[in-house]
């Protein structure tokens, strides 16, 4: 079942719950994807679905934080509250062991040795993790750490 037909399900079940946050956030995720889907004029694969919904995620985290520094709390608690009900909708994010044997074997297989090959390590972490989750940015300071 493709993203699109499971979020008109969910869509459908929160109006007949008269949950309004999570109508909301559905009907935003539902337009980012319809938008993304006219903007291409064709289908949208998983891997990109899957990236829209990482943006989205994203997006979420910035917006709290900065809701957070402008002492608004309440509207931070809002991101993040649709930030879980984005990621419900995306694959199990890969575990810290998981991570860890990825990058281990990703530094192994490139030789890398320094911090201007991280690049190259991040991009074997990512593709042996496809199909799952990756916060980018601890993925970095990972690699970062282990190459200094």
């Amino acid at each position: 079942m493709s993203i699109l037909d499971q979020l008109q399900k969910d869509l459908v079940a929160a109006m007949k719950a008269k949950e309004e946050a999570r109508l909301s956030a559905i009907r935003m995720i539902k337009a980012a994807l319809q938008k993304a889907h006219a903007d291409t004029g064709k289908p949208l694969d998983d891997a990109t679905e899957q990236q829209i919904l990482k943006s989205l995620v994203k997006q979420r985290i910035d917006a709290a934080e900065m809701f957070r520094k402008g002492g608004r709390e309440e509207l931070a608690l809002k991101e993040e509250a649709e930030r879980k009900i984005i990621e419900s909708y995306l694959p199990a994010a890969a575990s810290d062991e998981e991570v860890q044997a990825a990058l281990d074997a990703a530094i192994q297989e490139t030789g890398a040795n320094t911090a201007k090959q991280m690049g190259l390590v991040i991009k074997a972490v990512q593709a042996k993790l496809t199909g799952k989750t990756i916060d980018g940015k601890s993925l970095s300071e990972k690699v970062k750490a282990r190459l200094s």
